[in-house]
């Protein structure tokens, strides 16, 4: 079976032909959105001639990449109530649910005969357990809007515990991970036994690390200052999505584009690398907290793949964990960067052998 698996990013559109079952890659193609796909004019317009590209129309079934399911635990046949509510909850997830919505309905209306299935990045985190979920906020609050931990990332956190797994030579049942999947979102889970047991980001993606564009974790006095000073909601929710982050400590929200300035010298961006260097390392930390022991810290994600130095300087902060500096390593694919206790692994993000399992399951007719 060929499915088509289309990972909507905050930065990037990826197209994967994955061949089901065996995770047999095809083809693969990518769209650039810049470091906000929601700010991106006329990328999607590139999306009818990659689809040709990649010959999808002879594709069995179509996977998307949702950011935010909601209380929805499990993959599902998109149809228009579906949709719906994906784009509902373009709320609390604006940076990517509205981004996802917009694929699916180009790519259901250029392939209306196949099953599409959305995939959501929030139901591998519902087994974290009630003390993970819980805000300590007003009890009408919660009650009324709902208010609790979702986390983010489900899709890649998934794959890394796997990959990491066969890397260790142990099975994935019987580990207690970090995963850190950095990129233009960031985030960290602790996954405990297969089972995500705490994660950074909450009940939207803005909560946890230094992000491309977000700020992750502040005081939230901060925003009761600036809302009492003349900031209204819409400029509060621009500003906390798409002005803040990396490209607010330096200027641009790509982590190479800072790195290559820091060598050069520049002192904004050298303070904007050690700022998400210690937000990363203490959600590390904080992570590792929910677990008996730590048998491997793994980096994924764009910067986590890529990013040599802030790897080696987000494990140079977390000695205490057992973790030792990595040093020079330009080395590809998935690895161990260390075979000492903790185990550090580098795992190539993919969500798309993911998506595309969990589409071959729901799509495959189950034997009578």
């Amino acid at each position: 079976m060929r499915i088509l698996v289309v990972n909507a990013g905050s930065s990037s559109l990826k197209l994967s032909l994955v061949s089901q079952p065996g995770d047999e890659s095809v083809a693969d193609d990518e769209l650039d959105l810049g470091s906000d796909a929601t700010r991106s004019t006329g990328a999607f317009d590139g999306l009818d001639v990659a689809l040709d590209r990649l010959g999808a129309t002879a594709v069995a079934a179509v996977g998307y990449r949702v950011v935010h399911g909601g209380h929805r635990r499990h993959p599902v046949i998109i149809d228009d109530s579906v949709l719906a509510d994906i784009e509902a909850l373009d709320e609390l997830a604006p940076l990517h649910n509205r981004v996802a919505a917009m694929a699916i309905r180009q790519v259901r209306a250029r392939l209306p005969d196949v099953p599409h299935v959305a995939c959501f990045d929030t139901a591998f985190h519902a087994t974290l357990p009630d003390a993970a979920t819980r805000y300590a906020l007003p009890a009408d609050w919660v009650d009324r809007f709902d208010l609790r931990r979702y986390g983010f990332h489900g899709l890649s956190v998934q794959w890394a515990v796997e990959r990491t797994a066969r890397l260790l030579g142990r099975p994935a049942a019987s580990l207690a991970i970090v995963v850190a999947h950095l990129g233009s979102g960031a985030s960290v889970t602790a996954v405990r036994d297969g089972r995500s047991v705490a994660t950074s980001m909450g009940m939207t993606p803005l909560e946890g690390l230094v992000m491309g564009t977000r700020a992750g974790s502040f005081d939230p006095g901060i925003l009761l200052h600036v809302l009492r000073h003349g900031v209204d909601v819409d400029s509060l929710e621009d500003g906390l999505a798409h002005r803040a982050g990396l490209l607010a400590l330096y200027g641009e929200g790509g982590m190479r584009a800072v790195e290559a300035a820091a060598r050069d010298g520049d002192e904004r961006a050298r303070s904007a690398l050690a700022v998400f260097v210690a937000r990363a390392a203490a959600e590390i930390a904080a992570a590792a907290s929910a677990l008996p022991r730590l048998d491997a810290l793994v980096f994924t994600g764009g910067i986590g793949e890529h990013s040599v130095v802030v790897r080696d300087e987000v494990c140079r902060r977390l000695a205490v964990l057992g973790v030792r500096p990595l040093g020079p390593d330009a080395a590809d694919g998935d690895r161990l960067l260390t075979s000492t206790d903790p185990s550090v692994a580098v795992v190539h993000a993919r969500e798309d052998l993911v998506i595309s399992r969990h589409v071959a399951e729901v799509v495959t007719p189950r034997p009578a």
